[in-house]
């Protein structure tokens, strides 16, 4: 790595990545009451499985890393329009493509570091409407 941003967007691929791996009810928890939308959540990783191409020419990831992170991306690119619609909390209890993405981000997990179980991000706070 050749930044403290490539450090930082290492880190937030590895907490989300370790989100999406985590067990359903722990998904859930961490959402707690936030209104998290599935196509937000899809587009955030989606954004991150691109930047990992980066990060793993810069050395932030091994390029088997790589592989795991474009299987992950794909699998949320098959998502259609409908599957991204609606909290995030209904998608993960009733879609079954949450199963897979969490079976491939744990092999990520596994590969990259030895053990899926990894700390979780920081939960989003709600939005209180002061500024």
């Amino acid at each position: 790595m050749n930044n403290l941003g490539d450090a930082h967007l290492r880190t937030w691929m590895l907490r989300w990545t370790a989100l999406l791996a985590a067990d359903s009810l722990d998904q859930l928890a961490w959402l707690g009451e936030r209104e998290l939308e599935t196509k937000d959540v899809v587009e955030e990783v989606e954004l991150l499985c691109r930047v990992s191409e980066e990060l793993t020419e810069r050395g932030a990831f091994e390029p088997k890393d790589l592989r795991d992170l474009r299987a992950i991306g794909g699998r949320l690119g098959k998502l259609d329009a409908t599957c991204r619609l609606g909290p995030w909390a209904n998608a993960l209890t009733t879609d079954p493509a949450w199963g897979d993405v969490r079976s491939l981000a744990r092999q990520f997990l596994i590969t990259s570091l030895g053990d899926w179980r990894q700390p979780l991000p920081r939960p989003v706070r709600p939005q209180t409407g002061h500024h």
